[in-house]
Formats: C-alpha cells, sequence, structure tokens
C-alpha cells in the first residue's frame, strides 16, 4: 500500500512521530555540515600524505561544496517531483559509498574528485530534509521550532566538524574523516522508511536539463574566476572564467521566467523575506567557514594545539551558536526579522573585530571570544532567515525553495574558502620572507603554504626553522587580522540587507 503523502493537512499540531521523524532528519543535516568543515582540521595531515599544491589544497576543501551548491537547486526539483523520502535514500546511498573512496584516496587529484562526487550526493540530501519538515509540521509556531533545531545542528555540524576531525586524527588516519558518515547512515536506511511518508509536489514541471547545466555553469566558473584572482591576479583567465559565469546565471534566470513551470521560480526573489533571508544565509555561512578555514591552522600550526585540543578550544562558541538557534525562537515572536537579524549580525562582525585585534598575539583567547560572538549571531540569524525561507514559498515547491536556502549555505561555504582563503594565501605568500639558504624546493613549498612552511621547518637546523616558523607565523596571522576586516564589512553588509529586506509575512503562502 503506498505511503505518498502529496500535503498534509494545512492545521493541526504535529504528534510525537513528527519530532521522532525530526530527529532521523537531522542524521544527514549534520553529517552534511560537519563535512563541510571536517577537513579543515585534516589539512595539516593531508598535506603531509598527499602534499597538495596551495589550488589543490583550496580544492580538496571546496569541490565538495561547490558541486552541491551547483546541484542543489536541480536535485530540489527532481525531489519534489519523484519524491522527497526516496531522494534523501538515494543520496544517502551514494554518500556512503564514496565516503569510502575519499577515505582511500591515494593521491590530491583523486581525493578532489571524490570530493566532488560526495558533493553530487549530497546535493539529494539536504533540500529532502527541510522541505520534508513544511509537510511534517503544518502548525507555524511547531514548524519554526523544527526549523530553529534543524538550523542550530546544521550551524553546529559546521562547528562539529573540526571536533570530530580532531579526535579522529588524534587516534586515527586522515581518512577516518570520511569513514565516518557510514555509520552516521545506515540508521537512515531503517528509520526514515519507518518514521517519515513520502511527499513529492502533485503536479511536478518536466524535467529540464538545459537548467541544470546552466545552474552549473553559473556557479562553478565565477569560484574558480575568485580563486583565480586571489592567487594570480586578474589574468585573463579569471576575467574570462568570471565572465562565462554571469552570463550563465543571466541566461538561467532568463530561462526560468519563460518557462511556463520553471525549475526554481525566480520570481521569489521579488519577496523582500525571501531574498533578504536567501543574502542572510549566505553572508553567514562565509564568514562561519572562513574563520573555521584559518582559525584551525592558527591554533594548531601557530598557537601549537593538537587536533582535539584545536577543536575544544571551538567548543564554547559551538554551545552558544545551539542555544541561540533555539533561544531566538520566542524573540522572534515579539521581535520582527527586520531588527532581529541585523542585531545577530552585528554581533557577529563584533566576533571578527576582537579577532582581528587580537589574533597577533599568538594566543587562544582571541579565536575563543570571536567565535562565541560569531556563533551566537550566526546561530539566531539563521534559525529566522530559514523559517522565512521555507514560509514565503508554496507548500508543493518546498523542495526548490528548501534547496534555495541550501544553496545559499554551500555557496557560502565555497566562497569563505575562495574569498577569505584565498586572501589569506595572498597575503602569507606576499609577506613571507625566506632564507637564502632554503633550496628552491623548500622555498616554494614554504612560500604555498602554512603547512608547507611547518613541514620544511621540520627538516632545518633549529635556529633557521625557527626563524621560518616565525616569519610564516607572522605572515599568516597578518592576512588574518586583513581578512577579519573584510569580514567584518561582509556582515555588516548582510546586517544592512537584512534591516531594508526582511519583513513579517502574514502567513505562509500557500498558492500553487
Amino acid at each position: 500500500m503506498s505511503t505518498m503523502m502529496t500535503e498534509a493537512p494545512t492545521t493541526g499540531r504535529a504528534p510525537a512521530r513528527a519530532w521522532a521523524a525530526l530527529a532521523v532528519l537531522m542524521l544527514p543535516v549534520l553529517l552534511v555540515s560537519v563535512d563541510n568543515t571536517v577537513l579543515s582540521f585534516a589539512i595539516p595531515e593531508i598535506s603531509r600524505a598527499l602534499s597538495p599544491t596551495a589550488a589543490q589544497q583550496l580544492w580538496i576543501i571546496d569541490a565538495y561544496p561547490l558541486v552541491l551548491a551547483g546541484l542543489l537547486v536541480s536535485m530540489g526539483s527532481l525531489g519534489d517531483r519523484i519524491g522527497r523520502r526516496r531522494m534523501l535514500l538515494i543520496g544517502s546511498a551514494g554518500f556512503a559509498l564514496v565516503s569510502v573512496a575519499a577515505a582511500f584516496a591515494p593521491t590530491a587529484e583523486l581525493l578532489i574528485a571524490a570530493r566532488a562526487g560526495l558533493g553530487f550526493f549530497g546535493a539529494m540530501l539536504m533540500p529532502s530534509t527541510l522541505s520534508l519538515l513544511r509537510s511534517i509540521f503544518m502548525d507555524r509556531e511547531q514548524r519554526r521550532l523544527a526549523i530553529a533545531i534543524w538550523a542550530s545542528g546544521f550551524a553546529a555540524g559546521s562547528a562539529l566538524g573540526p571536533i570530530v576531525g580532531g579526535i579522529l586524527l588524534l587516534h586515527f588516519p586522515w581518512g577516518s574523516v570520511f569513514l565516518l558518515a557510514v555509520p552516521v547512515l545506515i540508521p537512515i536506511f531503517i528509520l526514515v522508511p519507518l518514521l517519515v511518508r513520502e511527499s513529492r509536489d502533485p503536479a511536478p514541471g518536466p524535467v529540464d536539463p538545459v537548467s541544470i547545466l546552466l545552474s552549473l555553469a553559473a556557479m562553478a566558473p565565477v569560484v574558480f574566476a575568485i580563486k583565480e584572482f586571489a592567487t594570480e591576479g586578474l589574468t585573463p583567465l579569471a576575467i574570462g572564467t568570471f565572465v562565462i559565469g554571469v552570463v550563465s546565471g543571466w541566461l538561467f534566470v532568463r530561462r526560468q521566467l519563460r518557462r511556463p513551470v520553471p525549475m526554481l521560480d525566480v520570481r521569489l526573489f521579488t519577496k523582500g523575506s525571501f531574498g533578504g533571508a536567501v543574502a542572510v544565509n549566505l553572508f553567514s555561512v562565509i564568514a562561519l567557514v572562513g574563520f573555521l578555514y584559518f582559525v584551525s591552522q592558527h591554533l594548531q600550526l601557530i598557537v601549537g594545539l593538537d587536533p582535539v585540543e584545536a577543536g575544544l578550544a571551538l567548543v564554547p562558541g559551538l554551545v552558544v551558536m545551539i542555544i541561540a538557534g533555539l533561544g531566538v525562537v520566542p524573540i522572534a515572536r515579539r521581535v520582527r526579522p527586520r531588527i532581529l537579524v541585523p542585531t545577530a549580525l552585528s554581533i557577529s562582525a563584533a566576533g571578527y573585530v576582537v579577532l582581528g585585534l587580537g589574533s597577533s598575539d599568538g594566543g587562544l583567547v582571541a579565536p575563543i571570544i570571536a567565535f562565541v560572538l560569531l556563533g551566537l549571531g550566526i546561530g539566531a540569524a539563521e534559525t529566522v532567515s530559514n523559517e522565512l525561507i521555507l514560509s514565503s514559498a508554496p507548500a508543493n515547491k518546498a523542495g526548490a525553495a528548501s534547496a534555495v536556502s541550501e544553496t545559499a549555505y554551500e555557496l557560502g561555504a565555497v566562497l569563505g574558502t575562495a574569498i577569505l582563503g584565498s586572501i589569506i594565501t595572498a597575503h602569507y605568500r606576499a609577506n613571507i620572507v625566506l632564507s637564502d639558504a632554503l633550496t628552491a624546493t623548500q622555498a616554494h613549498d614554504a612560500r604555498e603554504t602554512l603547512a608547507g612552511a611547518v613541514n620544511v621547518a621540520e627538516t632545518l637546523p633549529p635556529t633557521d626553522a625557527a626563524a621560518l616558523l616565525a616569519s610564516a607565523s607572522h605572515a599568516f596571522d597578518g592576512g588574518v587580522v586583513v581578512t577579519s576586516m573584510i569580514a567584518v564589512g561582509l556582515m555588516l553588509a548582510a546586517a544592512l540587507v537584512a534591516a531594508i529586506t526582511l519583513r513579517n509575512p502574514t502567513a505562509p503562502v500557500e498558492h500553487d
């Protein structure tokens, strides 16, 4: 007997079974978000094992969220068509298999390919989880709490990644951070069919391969152009790929506006609450993932903490992020989003100010306080913004709307390392001072990345090693200061956008 549910009743409070279903749906949420940042702490070990270049090191991190971001809208729309629960189960199976391949990748190139494969299957997971919440929780207040738990889980997973990675790397090789996916995904195959009913769009549009290709062609070239510009300057390749991405994005939007049943209803962005909330997600994740990218290296390679100690240093911020995400729910009933969200983002900006002013002392206090402030602001802002996104879209297009929210998350994850990470890399290369006593190979490795400089220092006499480490630390932390000030500007820009665009929708939009 079919268990398909096209739409649940529009009123009534969810039973206990719904909350059990939410707990199961949190497993892929935590997994995908952990995967966004778990490699931040594994990068030093991967650098020693696979010897990637600086560009390869960034692509090892970025291949996953880049592919994921490019396919989220397509997979969200496909889930609306074939069934969101079915899409979740297919994605879980593929994600587990590719995770095993990534764990045993023998070269940097194969690891990048595996990370891209994880992005492909990860794109099936996230829109399914958020859109299923729309069909499970029809009461607005209950749905707001469920989304708060979902958003807190996603944000907490991003912060939990370095902690989990640190614990695993203390006892196991770097491949263990990928094998973590297997035991997490197994319960999904057992519990999702028991607790989660199928949900889909009762009148889906046709599959649109051209739109899928255009969405990918809009994402990848732009991110590549950012990387090329940060590392090589304003080259013809950077300009050309950027133009290709912008033109592809324009063609994608034009095609959606002309199709009777678009893959993504871009008119949703004309609603201030929808477009503004998407922008909040984007800027918040840029700030969060960029922070974790370079602070994880600072704590391990400059402060000298082992992976577990470095991960535990972030626990206070993680706890605050979860508390903020849940605690903002009752506040959101009384305070308008256009006041609440800009206030939260301003707190996050203050976190980057603390990091920029205090990172040069090489201690722990500034990163810990900075992450607490960052977590407080982002945890609150993302709960409110996600609820606005889901409530602004028609129920039968929940998958596509959820995918837009997730695209903002994952594009933010890409840009967090592509923009902030590349700025630090450029500053590091321009300011590190190398001894003439180094060989050409040693000088190249030391100039490429901070991890490369640490590796080279281990082969040098004590005096030369100390000089190299001091220069590398100074160059890297100088980049942290510059990047922190840029991040402050990004967060304040997001606060301004939120203050202008966010409004309280009177009710979820439920029309076709």
